[in-house]
């Protein structure tokens, strides 16, 4: 199976993490577009089985300052169209739906760190990955409704964490992807945007991002059984 990591950052701390490294391991072939570079897509939607959509600093509607974001959104929609599995992380979930026609734009509340996330809906082949409730790594400043026709998976006490659209589309606002280099990278380079200590974060990621990690890792292999089975 063919897989496209759409990111918006070269290099290992602005990737897929641990949903990068989980595509070749269960010996897919994974192909990289780094869409903040301004190049072209690497071809057609439907070129891939499965596209991965990650994050960014940028936000879903900064078309003025970031003009390659209307090009990536235009390339969702039409995965969307063309009935390509879909999976997007926070930025990436506020694209796919922005690209599905829904609003997307300031949170009430930002949430930067460690949450508590519950899931909301019935049984899901994707999230159902995911325990009922889970501690997530977070970094976002933007929300977004559902598309039409989504339905809701997971939330928090600040935002809308988890969407399906149709069969063949995820979107999730928390961080599932980040490993150990990502988040030292951000901590370090974010600092001044922490709700709380440094060293308080660094002691709850000590705490969390083992089993985080083993969570956002079943999350990416449920999304990609599920892309599988679509693309039979």
């Amino acid at each position: 199976m063919r897989v496209l990591s759409i990111v918006h950052e070269a290099g290992p701390t602005g990737g897929g993490g641990i949903f990068e490294r989980a595509v070749p391991e269960r010996g897919h072939r994974l192909d990289r577009w780094v869409a903040a570079d301004g190049d072209a897509p690497p071809g057609a939607p439907t070129d891939w089985e499965a596209v991965m959509v990650f994050g960014g600093a940028m936000h879903p509607d900064q078309d003025a300052e970031h003009p390659w974001l209307a090009g990536e959104a235009g390339f969702l929609e039409t995965a969307l169209a063309e009935g390509v599995p879909l999976l997007g992380v926070c930025l990436g979930a506020q694209l796919i739906a922005r690209a599905a026609g829904a609003w997307v734009g300031p949170a009430g509340e930002a949430e930067v760190g460690w949450y508590e996330v519950s899931q909301d809906a019935g049984a899901d082949p994707v999230l159902d990955a995911l325990p009922g409730s889970f501690h997530a790594f977070q970094w976002h400043y933007y929300t977004f409704d559902l598309p039409p026709g989504a339905v809701q998976l997971a939330s928090s006490a600040a935002a809308r964490q988890a969407y399906r659209l149709g069969d063949q589309a995820w979107g999730i606002q928390f961080h599932a992807e980040v490993d150990r280099t990502m988040l030292d990278h951000w901590l370090r380079a974010g600092r001044e945007e922490l709700p709380k200590p440094l060293e308080e974060i660094r002691a709850e990621t000590d705490r969390y991002l083992p089993t985080w990690n083993e969570q956002g890792r079943a999350l990416c292999e449920a999304f990609l059984d599920e892309a599988a089975r679509l693309s039979a």
